[in-house]
């Protein structure tokens, strides 16, 4: 569900928040992705096809665009989230929602597919949207992209939604920066209005719509204060209301060491191995696929040598790409916007 009607508040109350851009402003970037909500793009797009299918295409295009992908995936979720994740097991005919964090045969299978690509992963400790927020913050990657709006008050500086391949196709990013400037609300404020308007954590205040929402955070600051100046009638507050546990896991994710990462030239014999023999998908569509990613290279090879022999050089080498190891020493603050130039770490 993520935070619900934030993307629309955005657009109304601070719309100098998003940016509309092409997957090519994003070359040479190192995107983090939520495994999971990948997944069940890719399950409700194409049913009728294994997801597996989808990844492996759409790993490639961001490999072709120079993207550097880090696939993140869910661990044991917060136990607060139990009743959400029990409605969505039912909405998607499962018998039950996976409570324990421990890999299912798919996400074994994405991990495989992964490592065949020469993709890094990353397991979060809990969920994968909370990890993200927190690699952005730490420096490590230079965005989210993610379809789930609570990125942004797990604290990523940059959110990215629409990241795909379709052509025409118009990616929005997200600057938590500029959005909480723009309401003039401090991070903490940020995180009660998304409580307030509702979230996976807890329940919320009937009949309290997003703006009325806004008024009173920015007069009153926090949920606390909110209470006392709302008609209780007409604004019923839940009877055990977990706002304070929803609070604490927005703002305090559990430290982590900054994963080192690296990306490896994919082994086409390996993927066919894995996707065609034992996964059944039709060989020639991966033969296929594998030669026009070879070509795509090839090409932006050949873009670069052009650049660099009329003075233009930019972004990162081809032929650096499959050899990076990043791990940036201490964190920065992400920029506002990923179109900006940034000075990078050296690759290793």
């Amino acid at each position: 569900m993520g935070i619900t009607k934030l993307a629309d508040l955005i657009r109304s109350d601070a719309p100098d928040a998003i940016s509309h851009k092409d997957i090519s402003d994003y070359t040479g970037k190192v995107i983090a992705l939520d495994t999971s909500i990948v997944m069940n793009q890719f399950r409700a797009a194409t049913p009728s096809l294994s997801p597996l299918t989808g990844l492996f295409f759409r790993t490639l295009t961001f490999l072709e665009h120079d993207i550097k992908p880090v696939f993140v995936f869910d661990g044991k979720p917060p136990g607060e989230k139990t009743a959400v994740l029990k409605k969505r097991a039912e909405a998607a005919g499962w018998s039950s929602p996976n409570r324990t964090g421990t890999a299912s045969s798919l996400t074994k299978d994405c991990l495989q597919l992964l490592k065949l690509l020469g993709v890094p992963v990353i397991q979060a400790p809990g969920d994968a949207e909370a990890r993200c927020a927190r690699l952005v913050r730490e420096g490590t990657v230079d965005a989210v992209a993610s379809e789930d709006m609570d990125t942004l008050p797990f604290g990523a500086n940059i959110l990215i939604r629409q990241l795909n391949a379709k052509k025409d196709g118009e990616v929005i990013e997200y600057s938590l920066p500029k959005l909480l400037e723009k309401l003039q609300i401090s991070h903490e404020e940020f995180v009660d209005l998304c409580i307030l308007l509702g979230c996976d954590y807890c329940e919320k205040i009937t009949g309290l719509g997003p703006r009325r929402a806004l008024t009173l955070i920015q007069k009153h600051r926090t949920i606390e204060n909110v209470v006392l100046h709302i008609n209780r009638k007409t604004h019923p507050v839940p009877d055990v209301w977990k706002y304070e546990e929803a609070r604490k896991i927005f703002l305090d994710a559990p430290q982590t060491v900054a994963p080192e990462l690296t990306w490896t030239e994919p082994d086409e014999e390996a993927l066919v191995g894995f996707l065609c023999h034992v996964k059944r998908v039709k060989e020639d569509r991966v033969r296929h696929r594998m030669e026009k990613f070879r070509q795509m290279r090839e090409s932006k090879r050949e873009e670069r040598e052009k650049e660099r022999a009329e003075g233009r050089s930019r972004q990162t080498r081809m032929e650096d790409f499959f050899r990076v190891t990043r791990k940036r020493d201490q964190p920065v603050e992400a920029a506002d916007s990923l179109s900006s130039n940034r000075k990078r770490p050296k690759s290793k």
